[in-house]
């Protein structure tokens, strides 16, 4: 099965080039030291950070789509999420909201917190709520930055699941984690981010 993800020579004046050929259902973990570039990379695989180079996903090039719907099919999620409405239902299209309790669930969200004021949420509910807004549209590529960075080790197996399942599904996950651990047991491919450059881990 060809790649889903190509990426050739991808770079900023801050960082690159970058090559990678990632196939569908399957995870590439990026570890490295804070500031050395991992969450740029991210950024400029979603066309959200100035770069140049080519970035295909499943036979098509990111510059014959316009920028939104290129971010609806590799859909970034930041280590901090944002939030414009004052109430968490509010994040989501009403058509999919019956989506949104099952999700979540799966996440061990309580069911009420999607009424819940966004002011309330904790940094992990944010986090992982954010996630279930990125993986409601069923994107074919993940861009998770820190997903389970706030969360503790019963959460994380969560989200590991949930991430796992997904791959099954054929989705592509590039996942930006300070966890060594977690690197290994998701990352098909595993690098290191030093000074702007990936390396093989």
């Amino acid at each position: 099965m060809p790649p889903a993800l190509i990426v050739k020579q991808l770079r900023s004046q801050f960082a690159g080039p970058f090559e990678l050929n990632l196939g569908g259902g399957e995870c590439a973990s990026i570890t490295g030291p804070s500031g050395s570039g991992k969450s740029l990379f991210l950024r400029m695989l979603a066309d959200l950070d100035p770069n140049e180079g080519e970035v295909w996903l499943n036979g098509r090039e990111r510059a014959s789509m316009p920028a939104p719907e290129w971010r609806r099919r590799a859909t970034y999620v930041s280590a901090e999420s944002g939030w414009w409405a004052d109430t968490v239902i509010e994040h989501f299209p009403p058509q999919r909201r019956k989506e949104v309790g099952p999700l979540s669930t799966l996440l061990g969200l309580r069911a009420d917190l999607l009424e819940a004021p966004v002011a309330q949420l904790s940094t992990g509910e944010k986090q992982r709520l954010a996630l279930v807004r990125a993986l409601l549209p069923n994107p074919p590529v993940l861009l998770l930055d820190e997903p389970t960075g706030p969360l503790d080790e019963v959460s994380v197996t969560q989200v590991e699941a949930l991430l796992r399942q997904r791959m099954a599904g054929g989705t592509a996950i590039l996942l930006v984690t300070h966890d060594p651990n977690q690197a290994v047991r998701l990352g098909h491919q595993r690098y290191r981010m030093m000074a702007g450059h990936l390396e093989a881990a």
